[in-house]
């Protein structure tokens, strides 16, 4: 005699294994707080996040070897040109926008931002490393889908502060960023 799962009992609960694959996502990109983020003052008085002096001198350079033999003509151009010609601009960018999807994936908050924002780096950090590796390809490609996956199911209410937002202010705009 065969036993039957019924389809309720075969996913318990997907809101809590979509929240858990946020977080531990979110984790992975808050470790930018640590290895690229300082806090600046502003005007000379007014404490911001900011690229820390380390990641303002290595990312030029880990660009310049991402694009080397990197295939795609007008994205080297652009590493090359653009980003690594600016790095007080662009390691700003990037260290700062790590760490606030990182932060909201992490907490659940403002998750629709936190996951379109973590799209665009990971297409952007995509496209610099895809030739490097199927490693970095594969893993590009990974966080994209989760990303995506965040996005439509809207993560952030389940173990989130979103779900707290929403109950508070639900026709707010700030509740529909959740």
């Amino acid at each position: 005699m065969t036993s039957r799962i019924e389809p309720a009992a075969a996913m318990r609960n997907p809101q809590a294994a979509i929240a858990g694959l946020r977080i531990v996502v979110g984790i992975w990109f808050v470790k930018s707080l640590f290895t690229k983020v300082t806090i600046a003052l502003a005007w000379g008085f007014l404490p911001v996040p900011a690229a820390n002096q380390r990641w303002i001198a290595v990312m030029p350079k880990l660009l310049a070897k991402y694009a080397a033999d990197n295939p795609i003509g007008w994205y080297r151009d652009f590493l090359l040109h653009t980003v690594a010609a600016n790095p007080h601009i662009f390691a700003h960018i990037t260290g700062v926008g790590e760490a606030a999807v990182g932060l909201s994936l992490t907490l659940g908050i403002f998750t629709t931002l936190g996951a379109l924002g973590g799209m665009l780096q990971v297409i952007f950090y995509g496209l610099a490393v895809q030739h490097v590796s199927s490693g970095q390809q594969g893993f590009h490609v990974m966080l994209l889908a989760l990303m995506i996956a965040f996005l439509y199911t809207h993560a952030g209410r389940c173990f989130g502060l979103d779900r707290w937002i929403r109950a508070r202010w639900p026709s707010s705009f700030w509740a529909k960023l959740g």
